[in-house]
């Protein structure tokens, strides 16, 4: 095949392609190869989506998780965009060593920043030396960033993450891949829509708001397939998880604090994780961790006080990584699953222990963990969007201010993933044509599969 589209509809299930809330998702399916896709552990954004980029599982690919503890630097550092970090070429790669007149394109898709492919666009803030953060992307060639503000308008970084976080942003998307396909014309197009990672979290998938997601995003992609079929594309849909329904946090990193394992720094702005001079911490993504521990004689003792904790399922040790093809160098010394109603939550402080300054801002980057809070407003005064808004304004203007809108009560979050899929209508999800179709294994598609016939 000379032109493929591969749509990423992140949180796509069976159940609600046949929910009767995308009836455009579900013609396609049902004209198509339509089969449960097999995520890697941890089905997270990163991993999920570096095991499909270069056809291996995490043990090859060392994208263990969205975030993990760089030891060489003794920093945890999360959602890491380049390339470079994955070990083996990518798909991008072999379909120019397959069809060298061909062109690639890699639209929000992660590691992007450096991409391989030819054509690629990413978000990317502006981040001043007054400390505002403005929306932008990233784009390469460069000229294609001017192409899209102008034809488009300004990428909603807002609608993207965050409070705000809504429809807005996969819309932009969509339309910025339709105008890539018409302007461009890749050969290979990879897409990323995110719109269904964000009201299933906050409300979980069996309420009104996960059917009215699906709707939403059933809508955003009724155009894009439209114009890849006029213009000769063959259609790949993939997901990179489901999302399960929770009702309670686990708090490894509070528990390792109060035993002592756990050390902070008690600096100006608030108790900072120290993982360096720590025993063990826990770096917590959605229902998965990667626990470190400086002494391999205390993997026992870890092992021992985590699994009394209410909630946490299987724990994995170096064999039990090996066999879920998660043991690399960047892993943890142990591996915790939570049980399916359950998620790890990264806060680290406690008692005494000064509250960080980022604990109530949407601050991916400077969290020892993933956050689903803040997907949320704080409700903690009557006006907060008032309140937010002014801050924002007050921002724009330059003056500096600390965005403390997001809650830290972690009840408020209603879905979340990471863990094997209890059944496969609660999975992700394999479209294709029959040609793109991988070999199965147990009736299912592989992550590290799911492309595998591009080329």
């Amino acid at each position: 095949m000379d032109k493929v589209l591969v749509l990423n509809c992140v949180g796509l299930t069976p159940d609600l392609i046949k929910s009767g809330s995308m009836p455009v998702m579900q013609a396609l399916a049902e004209s198509q190869e339509f089969h449960p896709l097999t995520p890697p552990l941890p089905a997270v954004t990163c991993t999920a989506q570096a095991s499909m980029l270069t056809g291996q599982p995490p043990a090859q690919h060392g994208a263990i998780a969205n975030g993990w503890y760089f030891r060489n630097l003794s920093e945890i550092l999360f959602w890491k965009q380049s390339v470079n970090l994955l070990e083996g070429p990518t798909v991008f790669e072999k379909w120019r060593a397959s069809r060298p007149a061909s062109s690639s394109a890699q639209m929000f898709w992660w590691w992007n920043l450096p991409s391989k492919a030819d054509i690629s666009v990413t978000p990317r803030p502006t981040y001043w030396a007054n400390g505002r953060k403005s929306p932008d992307i990233h784009a390469n060639p460069p000229a294609l960033r001017k192409r899209l503000n102008e034809r488009l308008g300004t990428f909603p970084l807002f609608n993207f993450w965050g409070p705000g976080a809504d429809i807005r942003s996969t819309q932009w998307i969509a339309n910025a891949i339709i105008d890539v396909l018409k302007e461009d014309r890749p050969g290979l197009c990879l897409g990323y829509l995110p719109h269904l990672d964000y009201d299933i979290q906050r409300f979980g998938p069996k309420g009104p708001e996960a059917l009215q997601a699906a709707a939403q995003l059933d809508q955003a992609c009724s155009r894009l397939l439209d114009v890849a079929k006029e213009n000769s594309y063959e259609i790949l849909v993939v997901s990179e998880y489901g999302i399960n329904q929770v009702h309670k946090a686990i708090h490894l990193n509070r528990l390792l604090r109060k035993e002592g394992w756990l050390k902070i720094h008690p600096a100006k702005n608030g108790a900072l994780l120290d993982p360096g001079n720590s025993r063990a911490f826990a770096v917590c993504d959605h229902q998965c961790a990667h626990v470190y521990i400086a002494n391999s004689a205390d993997i026992g003792k870890i092992h021992n006080l985590l699994s009394g904790l209410e909630g946490v399922g299987n724990i994995l040790d170096s064999t039990g990584m090996a066999s879920a093809g998660l043991n690399h160098a960047r892993s943890g010394e142990l591996f915790l699953l939570a049980e399916h109603d359950y998620w790890f939550a990264y806060p680290y402080w406690e008692g005494g222990d000064q509250e960080p300054d980022f604990a109530r801002t949407v601050d991916i980057h400077r969290k020892p963990g993933y956050d689903p809070c803040e997907l949320f407003l704080s409700p903690a005064w009557p006006s907060a969007k008032l309140s937010a808004l002014a801050k924002v304004a007050y921002s724009k203007m330059g003056v500096r201010v600390n965005m403390d809108i997001v809650p830290l009560d972690t009840d408020l979050v209603k879905g979340s993933h990471g863990i094997p899929p209890r059944t496969e209508s609660e999975g992700p999800v394999w479209i294709g044509p029959p040609q793109l179709l991988p070999q199965l294994h147990q009736g299912k598609v592989r992550a590290e599969d799911a492309l595998s016939k591009l080329i």
